[in-house]
């Protein structure tokens, strides 16, 4: 296992939690969550750190420097091995349910007598929590609700986190057999946002496959004369349909579609499900449709629009520019030039910065002081690194009433502004949109950031009604960010194509805090595949020239130049 610092920060963070749920000295828990936060943080690699510089470091202590040292060593911390001994494993887990803080676990578990997530969400069922003190009845709901998502996606991963174990799989499988045919297939195939088994197409016999993986220590089932399921140590769900040559590309097909899209294929094209098709393009001409890519056979409507030839989507290498993204002004880790520099690096012709405004000031939002700092900062940068171009941006927070959280005299002083949702989350529709619409309206908002503040597989989002702000942004030419985080991919692809109707601009934004952040523009690249972007509709695909052109005429037409 790679001990980099989000594992050791993990450590010391987990540490933390477990011995304040234990009762422990609040100091030494507070110590070592203080040392998690900060070695999160850090710039550089503590493996690649000498240990007189480890020690050195702000907020660790000798104490906490040796665990460091030992965590390095060995892969584990003592300490914390030995809470995870005398806590039971439900109660660890019940840390993933948000509004369950270690001191409302330390009630559940000693004073309720609950020790798994399954009998909380009963006993919230049962008004049980209502009984203890710190436990009203909003508290009890949220539980309840954080412990039904959760429940809901155990066993799925982002696409971001399976990607690296699903091509190594398929590299070690392919290299033993060699003489076999195997191709990824489903959810990955397709480049869901979630993945929740790794499923391929193979020749090879079922029997020598599942001799394989139990050798490799999985454990495996046949499930049919054609279908193995293996898991391996670290719990993914793998799938292989076996079958013959000639079937090979028949299955491939059929394991690559939605379900919605291949009823709708064999209802529209009678297609022979035995012919032994060469390629997936022939079974495209015989069905007299242009080919669709894998990761557009969704939604059964491309059918009637592939008998014209589809527009080529977006790839990774349109994106012309970095927009949205956070430096050490705020809650980044890079000075605003080394993020100019690795754009200049990666080829990009512009960088736009968007630190956090001033009530993020949890993320050390800009005051409006600061701001004139940061942008003078940035004009002499744009001096030095000319014909590389900066733009001054914000990302600003959309208030709780839905006005931005600076003056317009302040948001006049930017090229162009970010607004998002990141305080008061739970909310009603009705409110999300007073909040979103009011934003959107407001004529120096230019991109509206991560509509719905989801989080993949951590939090929902609060609701909206997509249709209403795609046209609220069509009405008053507002751009829709498509947040690249694999954690986000917000706007959800499935509204895209509602957008590009509209005429409304998407932008593949990666919210990078640190220069390694700009890769997520590939896993946003991946999901606007899916809905059908071109790259003229992505506004960080926009030239250096097209860039500066859209924002002068959109200052021109708002009356804000």
């Amino acid at each position: 296992m790679a001990v980099d610092n989000y594992y050791i920060a993990d450590q010391f963070s987990l540490l933390s939690k477990l011995m304040d749920i234990h009762g422990e000295n609040s100091f030494k828990t507070k110590t070592y969550s203080i040392a998690a936060f900060t070695i999160e943080k850090l710039p550089k690699q503590l493996a690649d750190m000498p240990q007189n510089e480890i020690f050195s470091i702000k907020g660790i202590g000798d104490a906490t420097g040796k665990k460091i040292m030992t965590i390095l060593q060995t892969g584990e911390l003592p300490q914390l091995k030995e809470f995870i001994e005398k806590t039971p494993p439900g109660v660890i887990e019940m840390l993933n349910i948000k509004g369950l803080g270690p001191k409302k676990i330390a009630t559940v578990w000693k004073e309720m007598e609950i020790e798994s997530i399954g009998e909380l969400l009963y006993a919230c069922n049962e008004n049980r929590l209502l009984l203890y003190k710190g436990f009203g009845e909003k508290t009890q709901k949220n539980v309840k609700d954080t412990i039904e998502f959760y429940l809901k996606n155990q066993g799925s991963y982002l696409y971001a986190e399976a990607e690296a174990y699903a091509l190594t799989i398929d590299k070690k499988i392919k290299e033993k057999f060699s003489n076999e045919k195997f191709e990824l297939t489903g959810e990955f195939r397709r480049q869901m946002e979630i993945i929740n088994h790794l499923e391929w197409v193979s020749t090879a016999n079922i029997n020598t496959l599942k001799i394989f993986f139990e050798e490799n220590n999985f454990t495996t089932e046949i499930k049919n004369s054609s279908l193995l399921y293996c898991k391996g140590a670290e719990g993914v769900q793998l799938i292989f349909h076996c079958c013959s040559g000639e079937l090979f590309y028949t299955s491939l097909f059929k394991t690559g579609c939605s379900e919605e899209f291949l009823d709708a294929w064999k209802t529209k094209t009678g297609w022979d499900e035995n012919a032994n098709y060469k390629s997936e393009e022939e079974i495209f001409s015989t069905g007299k449709i242009n080919f669709i890519p894998v990761f557009q056979r969704e939604k059964p409507g491309i059918i009637e629009n592939a008998k014209q030839a589809l527009p080529e989507v977006i790839q990774s290498t349109d994106i012309k520019s970095i927009i949205h993204s956070h430096s050490n002004w705020s809650d980044g880790s890079n000075t605003i030039e080394e993020m100019a520099k690795a754009c200049i690096d990666k080829g990009y012709e512009y960088f736009v910065i968007s630190d956090h405004s001033k009530s993020a000031f949890y993320a050390n939002g800009l005051t409006e002081e600061r701001i004139k700092e940061q942008h003078q900062y940035i004009d002499e940068l744009n001096r030095k690194l000319a014909p590389f171009k900066i733009f001054k941006s914000i990302e600003c927070d959309i208030l709780n009433d839905g006005n931005l959280d600076y003056s317009d005299n302040i948001l006049s002083t930017f090229d162009l502004v970010i607004a998002s949702v990141h305080s008061n989350l739970k909310m009603t529709e009705d409110k999300a949109m007073m909040r979103l619409l009011k934003a959107i309206e407001n004529p120096y908002t230019t991109i509206l950031g991560h509509m719905t503040g989801r989080l993949l597989l951590s939090r929902p989002g609060y609701p909206v009604d997509h249709k209403k702000i795609v046209d609220a942004c069509a009405a008053n030419n507002v751009v829709i960010e498509l947040n690249a985080h694999p954690r986000r991919l917000d706007i959800d692809w499935r509204w895209i194509d509602y957008a590009l109707e509209k005429n409304v601009l998407i932008s593949i934004d990666p919210d990078s805090h640190a220069v390694d952040g700009y890769h997520d523009v590939v896993y946003g690249t991946l999901v606007a595949q899916k809905a059908g972007l071109t790259k003229e509709k992505n506004l960080s695909s926009f030239t250096l020239q097209q860039f500066e052109k859209f924002l002068a005429e959109r200052k021109k037409t708002k009356g804000i130049s």
